[in-house]
């Protein structure tokens, strides 16, 4: 973002649709100046008066023809004490959609510029106020799906991810200096003693830098959902056992097969699991083009897949394109649903029990509304196995995270490498300042404004 733009005043409305109470925030030097000429307070004193985090009641004026526009309440909050770092001003006024566009279009008529999406929130990053992970929780915690998710988007909102970040840079920063100093003094080699202490603490930051890593994926699902592919052959009631998980008709069914001929995706939460859940086309052999492409979209699907529902109709014998699916998901996390159990049984537990877990393969009628309780324990036993999972284990479920993470510990590796080798300090030098870096883009320190910008686009107005 250009200079000229943090020097501008900011609007926007804060509130989305109609509602009780809407808001229409600003930020910027010129917040209260702008907000002063179009409020009117009751007890006719000016918003300079005012001291900050205090509200008055009075009432919006079109200052051009005095027309009142609404009776609001307006906070006034001074820099540096808030979200911004800036002045604030937040004006509560009714909820309606034209009473909130009319008081936005009065503050941009008066000086004010309508903000881009998550500008307010973006230049509490640039003024210092949060880091870029601080930043990218605000995001999590607006489309956190469950109490969880929630809670890690507000440890996170905390500077959780933060400081432990800081503290692995700062033990990469002291390598460095120690590095560093061997450079400046070319006439001394680095000695035996110092490589050894050198080893300890890169393997030291590599073994924290796992353990980080190996919450990834419980971190992703808690921000995502649990990705759950629901296959099988045509006409096995995948549209069905969906509708039920949403207890709505989501999904067309019909007795055609080949009905789905493309994905539905919804998500859900299941007794506090978060889930992606994606209703696929079946899965046989086809000569219809469009059914083809919805097939293959179907197991691709599949391998990206935390959990697969694999629906096989109970009342069949098992065919060819059962048993091809069957070993398609062989090695995959898979639950054995065996549907249509009000009809007379051809597919029994005991028939596919040798080569998979007996509590994944589970009984249901999606017709009969029988089995399903089994199903979602089942469901909470392996979403929480090895201990529930809670907010503690969101740390890193970002993958822009991850990523920088991974790539810093590469860097830490090949840092180790070199000084079990005992290569010249230039070269140890390197790999721990390109660690250091990567873990900088994390917190926003040393990412450049392109991701920044790209990040920030994913905000709505007025956050």
């Amino acid at each position: 973002m250009h200079n000229i733009l943090l020097e501008d005043t900011i609007a926007a409305i804060s509130t989305g649709g109609t509602g009780g109470i809407g808001i229409v925030r600003m930020s910027g030097a010129d917040a209260i100046l702008i907000a002063n000429k179009v409020f009117k307070a009751k007890n006719n004193t000016s918003l300079y008066h005012k001291k900050s985090h205090t509200i008055s009641y009075g009432t919006i004026i079109d200052n051009k023809t005095d027309n009142i526009i609404d009776e609001v309440l307006v906070m006034v909050m001074k820099a540096p004490n808030t979200y911004t770092k800036e002045d604030v001003v937040e004006i509560d006024c009714h909820g309606g959609i034209l009473v909130m566009q009319k008081i936005l279009e009065l503050l941009l008529q008066n000086g004010a510029r309508l903000a881009e999406p998550g500008e307010f929130t973006k230049r509490s990053f640039l003024n210092g106020r949060i880091d870029l992970s601080q930043a990218e929780a605000v995001i999590d915690l607006i489309q956190s799906k469950t109490d969880v998710s929630m809670q890690s988007a507000v440890n996170q909102l905390g500077g959780r991810l933060y400081e432990k970040v800081k503290e692995l840079r700062s033990h990469l920063l002291d390598m460095i200096a120690s590095i560093e100093a061997v450079i400046d003094y070319p006439d001394e080699d680095i000695q035996e003693d110092t490589y050894q202490a050198l080893e300890e603490k890169t393997k030291a930051v590599i073994a924290e830098m796992e353990q980080l890593l190996s919450s990834a994926d419980k971190g992703k699902i808690l921000r995502e959902g649990l990705q759950t592919v629901i296959i099988g052959k045509p006409n096995v009631g995948k549209s069905s056992l969906l509708n039920w998980f949403l207890d709505e008709e989501r999904a067309i069914v019909t007795d055609i097969p080949g009905t789905t001929r493309d994905t539905v995706e919804e998500y859900i939460n299941i007794d506090g699991i978060p889930m992606k859940i994606v209703d696929t086309a079946g899965i046989r052999q086809t000569g219809d083009v469009v059914e083809k492409i919805g097939v293959e979209k179907s197991k691709a699907y599949a391998e990206k897949a935390d959990l697969i529902l694999l629906l096989l109709d109970s009342s069949c014998p098992l065919e060819k394109e059962d048993k091809e699916i069957l070993e398609f998901v062989k090695n995959k996390k898979t639950i054995l649903l065996l549907n249509k159990t009000d009809l007379e049984q051809k597919i029994t537990v005991q028939m596919l029990e040798r080569d998979r877990d007996k509590r994944d393969i589970l009984p249901i009628s999606v017709k009969e509304n029988e089995g399903f309780e089994q199903l979602k324990k089942r469901l909470k036993e392996l979403f929480f196995s090895g201990g529930v999972v809670s907010a503690e284990d969101g740390i890193l479920g970002n993958v822009r995270h991850k990523n920088a993470l991974y790539q810093s510990k590469e860097a830490m590796e090949r840092a180790l490498c070199a000084i079990v080798s005992k290569m010249p300090e230039d070269f140890i030098s390197m790999d721990l300042q390109q660690a250091n870096r990567a873990l900088g883009e994390i917190t926003g320190d040393t990412v450049d404004e392109e991701i920044i910008d790209r990040i920030f686009t994913k905000f709505c107005l007025g956050k």
